[in-house]
């Protein structure tokens, strides 16, 4: 076997950026004494905002009404797919019963979360894709109370098109409030919204970390990292296409890792001859991200075969995984650790980011080997019942009580056995007395 790096990531490791543990740690403990008070207190201090926190209708309706038609219309049109497919996923997992035995009834029952937080990222852009993903999703499952917040801009609040995304998503409120702050008043039903039982969206390392600090009396969609990609490129690609394609996910940020596994080394060099070229066509903002990316995180892997690009594929479990390449059954066979996965030089990562459907908040930093992305069954409880007639328990009672003492747990056995008690006198002829 023979995999050469043509090039490697200068700085390994440091994907996730800095530890803001201790940072965020001090802040929620403050957000969780001082509540509202606390959290207004850093969003004007961080975000420069001192507006109003609770998004009211009149200001929502103003934003909506300066929202370019055509931009509601491919907001609109993005939407529908996204609602689509949740509904598509929604319909895969069903309530179910069934009797195990004679007498045995057990099931099982699907229970929506009563209330969600999703985080919209602001910053350097406007994630309008990322409101709708998370928001859709969670009212596809049946979420009855949708909180969302995001990072206002000073003296404006959220970015227009980013309030109409959330309205046409189905939020119930939405809080001009960005960063840790936000996610702490989502979790702690600050500003009048019913407390989050989770917590969604991607955001910066502060938010992640926020969100892993509070997981467990919350839940979260998945322990997030930078952004990352992968492009599994054979001797039919086009380096242009696949240039742009890595491109297109640095420029997420100076930390979002890009991978090219080839087959071609022909190839290979033409690719990494473009990406300069491509990175410098790009707005100012952009360039130094998508730069610094490609410089530090970005990798270029020649395999000798298509199975040694499955096998580094898999190793990565890379966030985005988009395969250019001869046999797309094969690959669909051979590739097992993917965020989403993107088949053929028609499609593209971006198409996933914005509109095609299929839910854009994937597992990052390798999470994909054992887990998947946000979708409909994250804001499900997947709940089981059990019901025992009669005819059942003597086995049942026989068996657990067994169980139990060989385990060294009595308790268990004999709860198991006063089942049985019960179940004789039930049966028993029960005595009439005389009425004089």
């Amino acid at each position: 076997m023979a995999i050469t790096y043509l090039k490697s990531a200068d700085t390994p490791g440091e994907g996730a950026g800095h530890d803001a543990s201790d940072t965020v740690s001090v802040m929620l403990a403050r957000i969780k004494a001082g509540g509202e008070a606390v959290a207004q207190d850093y969003a004007q201090t961080l975000d420069g905002y001192s507006g109003p926190v609770v998004v009211s209708e009149t200001d929502i309706a103003k934003a909506v009404r300066s929202v370019p038609q055509s931009l509601k219309d491919d907001i609109a049109w993005a939407h529908d797919n996204i609602r689509r497919f949740a509904e598509a996923q929604l319909a895969t997992v069903r309530e179910m019963e069934v009797e195990l035995r004679p007498g045995l009834i057990a099931g099982q029952k699907l229970l929506p979360l009563y209330a969600a937080g999703a985080y919209v990222p602001g910053g350097r852009y406007a994630h309008i894709a990322s409101a709708l993903m998370t928001i859709t999703t969670a009212k596809v499952a049946g979420v009855q109370h949708i909180t969302a917040c995001s990072p206002p801009k000073p003296g404006q609040g959220i970015h227009p098109a980013i309030l109409y995304s959330m309205q046409l998503a189905g939020a119930d409120r939405i809080l001009a409030m960005g960063g840790v702050q936000g996610v702490a008043a989502m979790a702690q039903g600050l500003f009048g919204a019913a407390p989050a039982d989770i917590l969604v969206g991607p955001g910066n390392a502060y938010v992640a970390e926020a969100k892993r600090q509070m997981f467990g009396p919350v839940g979260i969609d998945m322990f997030a990292g930078p952004t990352d990609s992968m492009v599994i490129a054979d001797s039919t690609a086009e380096a242009l296409t696949v240039a742009w394609d890595l491109v297109s996910q640095a420029e997420h940020g100076h930390n979002s890792p890009v991978w090219l596994v080839c087959s071609d080394r022909s190839l290979a060099q033409e690719v990494m001859a473009l990406v300069p070229r491509c990175i410098a066509e790009l707005p100012d903002v952009n360039r130094d991200a998508a730069a610094a990316a490609w410089r530090d995180f970005g990798e270029v892997i020649l395999c000798d075969s298509r199975d040694e690009m499955a096998e580094v594929s898999n190793r990565y479990g890379p966030e985005h995984l988009h395969v250019q390449a001869r046999d797309l059954d094969w690959w669909m066979r051979a590739l097992t650790s993917y965020g989403s996965l993107f088949l053929g030089a028609e499609t593209t990562v971006s198409f996933g980011d914005k509109a095609a459907g299929p839910n854009h908040t994937l597992p990052t930093s390798g999470a994909a080997r054992y887990t998947g992305g946000l979708s409909v069954h994250k804001f499900l409880k997947v709940v089981t019942y059990q019901r025992v007639e009669a005819q059942a328990l003597p086995d049942l009672v026989r068996v657990t009580a067994s169980i139990s003492r060989h385990e060294g747990m009595e308790g268990h056995a004999r709860a198991a056995e006063i089942r049985a008690d019960i179940q004789l006198e039930n049966t028993r002829p029960k005595l009439k007395l005389a009425v004089n």
